[in-house]
């Protein structure tokens, strides 16, 4: 487990249907626009902060976080390659990761002792992450035993998953996955055993099984925590070869199949750009399927003149969009939908957190334990082991 705040907290009483709790379902509403940059003496406060520590802090930044924020950042990049740049810079006393919790965590591991991540805001969550609980987890593991399917199952999970999840998966004979190399993990998953359990996100999963490994529709099942034994018969587990989690990413999961035939209606000639955690619909309806560096890749090389509707988080879309004018960028769907977590780690939380270094005061370290670390990186360990794909998200 990781240490994020202290205290127990009072949870909120809601009416079923009509009110939600923004802190225990974190990401899943759409904030639409964005509000307006931060106040210009943020922006050089946090220049003067930044200078005053020096090589002191390394900044990090996802590509999903908002410009205002990813102007400050020594790298940027997907999650995994951040904690890999983080874990190259060994002489930087001080992390600042702009991203969410288990991006902090991974970084955390990656690191050596002498090291702090620091994550500008907690509540900037993964709700992906969220859907898959230790304890939901670990009583899914029981009910494949119960069904005796867990001596021939291998669990992967992805690599936007709590750090408690990728150590389970390290004490199962299991490995992490990115979503440029989930076929070679799944691939070396079936060479350890029968059946694979996927977490968290059952859209990757699925995807990959199917668009890549030759899976049917048939053999994959979801497992779902909130219903006893996961919803499932043990004959539904005995004949199943990958058994899903239900969860999904609040951003990539409001894509449909409507959002791919608007968008080629109203954009003549357009090229469907989608990343492999939106729905098995909208994939197969794609022209091109690819994880966040892949996207980056295709239009980057794409030739001039020509249309893209990308289904990704839109800062990058947007991104993307002004770094390349001499293309017709769109987004996929109607509806603006930024990652409302990704978007918690804005300029104001930023500053407080390289002012409060600069005062000599640590803010936000995120710590995985050490148990937690050594199963979780022996996950991880199992992942750059593989042949083939670079890893990345």
């Amino acid at each position: 487990m990781t240490t994020i705040a202290d205290g127990p907290k009072s949870l909120p009483l809601l009416f079923l249907g009509k009110d939600t709790d923004p802190h225990s379902e974190r990401g899943v509403e759409c904030p639409g626009a964005l509000p307006p940059a931060s106040d210009p003496d943020l922006v050089e406060r946090a220049r003067k902060a930044k200078e005053a520590l020096g090589d002191k802090v390394f900044v990090l930044g996802h590509h999903y976080q908002r410009d205002e924020v990813i102007q400050f950042a020594d790298v940027t990049g997907d999650s995994f390659k951040l904690a890999r740049d983080a874990a190259a810079r060994p002489d930087a006393p001080y992390i600042v990761f702009c991203g969410v919790h288990f991006m902090a965590e991974s970084a955390d591991i990656l690191t050596n002792d002498d090291q702090t991540v620091i994550l500008p805001d907690l509540a900037a969550g993964c709700s992906m992450a969220d859907m898959a609980r230790i304890q939901q987890v670990e009583a899914a593991w029981d009910a494949l035993a119960d069904a005796g399917v867990a001596d021939v199952t291998v669990p992967v999970t992805y690599m936007n998953s709590s750090a408690d999840i990728k150590a389970f998966c390290g004490r199962n004979g299991g490995a992490v996955c990115t979503s440029s190399n989930a076929d070679v993990a799944l691939d070396w998953a079936f060479q350890q055993g029968e059946k694979v359990l996927f977490l968290p996100d059952q859209h990757l999963g699925r995807n990959t099984a199917v668009q890549k490994m030759g899976i049917s529709l048939d053999e994959c099942v979801v497992y779902d925590p909130h219903k006893p034994g996961g919803g499932l018969t043990a004959d539904q587990l005995a004949a199943a070869k990958m058994i899903l989690w239900r969860g999904h990413c609040s951003v990539h999961g409001r894509f449909t199949a409507e959002s791919v035939d608007d968008v080629r209606a109203r954009v003549p000639g357009v090229n469907v750009l989608v990343h492999p955690e939106c729905r098995h619909e909208v994939v197969t309806k794609a022209d091109l399927v690819g994880s966040t560096e892949y996207i980056i890749k295709v239009l980057d090389e794409a030739e001039p003149g020509t249309s893209w509707a990308v289904g990704t988080e839109l800062n990058l879309v947007q991104r993307l969009a002004k770094q390349h004018p001499d293309k017709n960028i769109v987004f996929l769907d109607k509806a603006v939908c930024y990652c409302a977590t990704m978007n918690r780690i804005d300029l104001p939380h930023f500053v407080w957190a390289l002012e409060n270094l600069v005062a000599g005061t640590v803010v936000n370290p995120i710590k995985v334990d050490r148990e937690t670390e050594h199963y979780a990186k022996l996950a991880l360990d199992r992942m750059l082991a593989l042949p083939g794909k670079t890893a990345r998200d």
